[in-house]
């Protein structure tokens, strides 16, 4: 059973009545996380999976997930991005891509990199890896390792020189914040240095450990509209030699993002143990019920669930999104975002400046701004909590 913590709500499962019925016309996805194991070499303080982990023992098997990988496959998805945690401490790693590929399905490794040797690169690489996403900190090893928890920058740039020698195309990906944000030309200058084709930009989204260390993570506004002209201008600069993808946080604009494109439309996330979301943070739901691929198929989750129905179009949404212009571009914003807030996941997401509960977000912000001004070196009030793992050597 779900954790059902004092969120106001009883546990909805598959067998109890849903708030909207299955679609008659279920849209297709287009794109899997594969989250195949929570385990991680680094303690992210920004990182956005569960601050509680499953059991590591209840990891869905190699067989499970060659099982999955093939339903993804006939049921239209087009690609899946190999994740985590780090996906690297499977050591089915390279079995599970052929398997995908095997499916038709384009693959994406998206890794740390701690622990991609020569050998494991070239492994994946004759499984049929077509892709790699390697995480970075920050542009020098004192501030990155800092932020990591662990020295890893330079084995970072080393396995970022063998993902090109081995002419795999990479994404040099960075989660930006307060602490790093200040640093971004001089990051944008390393991704060019690497051979990146492709920058991710993403200011942090506050989920998992990330909505635990908001205040310490929450960048100024001045910050972030440095961070924004930076970024406009490497984007122009570098067209046609490195896509530049900059991404605005959450928290600081006016209307939502269409957070994955819409509930239920275009993605679902299988984590570690087999259970299978709408988005990868939809766990944050605590009285949704979301069904496991050890007990249904992919197909029948996509469509019939209730969780993948629950909030799938237009129906569901309370005012002002019924009436809203947006309400099919922004499809209410994130529902995650909405039950972290606001306590219930069926509310408009305080990201719009619409939203009855735009004031939560606001003290939120106000609150983070206050305290950076009254901030001293030796000041407490930013420290950050890092993550504890399970078990997670590294071959």
């Amino acid at each position: 059973m779900k954790d059902t913590k004092d969120t106001g709500h009883a546990e909805i499962t598959s067998q109890q009545m849903p708030t909207s019925s299955p679609q008659s016309s279920v849209p297709r996805p287009f794109g899997l996380l594969a989250e195949l194991t929570y385990r991680c070499p680094l303690p992210c303080p920004y990182c956005s999976n569960p601050t509680q982990y499953p059991p590591t023992g209840a990891e869905l098997t190699t067989e499970e997930w060659k099982r999955t990988l093939s339903q993804a496959g006939d049921l239209g998805v087009l690609h899946v991005l190999l994740s985590g945690g780090e996906p690297l401490l499977r050591s089915d790693l390279a079995e599970l891509v052929a398997a995908a590929r095997e499916a038709g399905l384009y693959t994406n490794l998206i890794t740390s990199a701690l622990g991609l040797t020569r050998d494991r690169a070239e492994r994946l690489k004759a499984a049929g890896l077509d892709s790699v996403q390697i995480s970075f900190q920050a542009d020098e090893a004192s501030l990155a390792d800092s932020i990591a928890g662990t020295p890893s920058h330079a084995r970072k740039r080393e396995a970022a020189k063998l993902v090109r020698d081995l002419n795999f195309p990479l994404t040099f990906n960075v989660v930006l914040h307060r602490k790093n944000l200040g640093r971004l030309e001089a990051i944008i200058a390393l991704a060019e240095e690497v051979g990146a084709e492709r920058l991710e930009l993403a200011n942090t989204q506050f989920y998992g450990w990330a909505f635990k260390n908001k205040e310490a993570l929450l960048p100024t506004r001045v910050q972030l509209e440095e961070a924004e002209r930076i970024a406009a201008a490497a984007k122009v600069r570098l067209s046609g030699k490195m896509d530049v993808l900059y991404i605005l946080p959450d928290y600081y604009g006016d209307r939502p993002k269409p957070c994955m494109n819409g509930w239920g439309r275009r993605y679902l996330t299988v984590n570690p143990v087999g259970d299978v979301l709408p988005c990868p943070t939809a766990s944050e739901i605590k009285w949704l019920h979301f069904d496991n691929i050890r007990q249904h198929s992919l197909a029948w989750i996509w469509a019939e669930s209730v969780a993948f129905n629950r909030f799938r179009g237009t129906a569901w949404m309370p005012q002002p999104c019924r009436s809203c212009d947006q309400r099919e571009i922004d499809f209410g914003g994130c529902r995650c975002q909405a039950a972290l807030l606001t306590g219930d996941a069926g509310n408009t997401d305080p990201a719009c400046s619409l939203s009855p509960y735009r004031d939560v977000l606001n003290r939120i912000v106000d609150g983070a701004q206050q305290l950076l001004e009254g901030e001293t070196p030796s000041s407490h009030t930013t420290d950050l909590q890092y993550r504890i793992n399970p078990s997670h050597s590294l071959t």
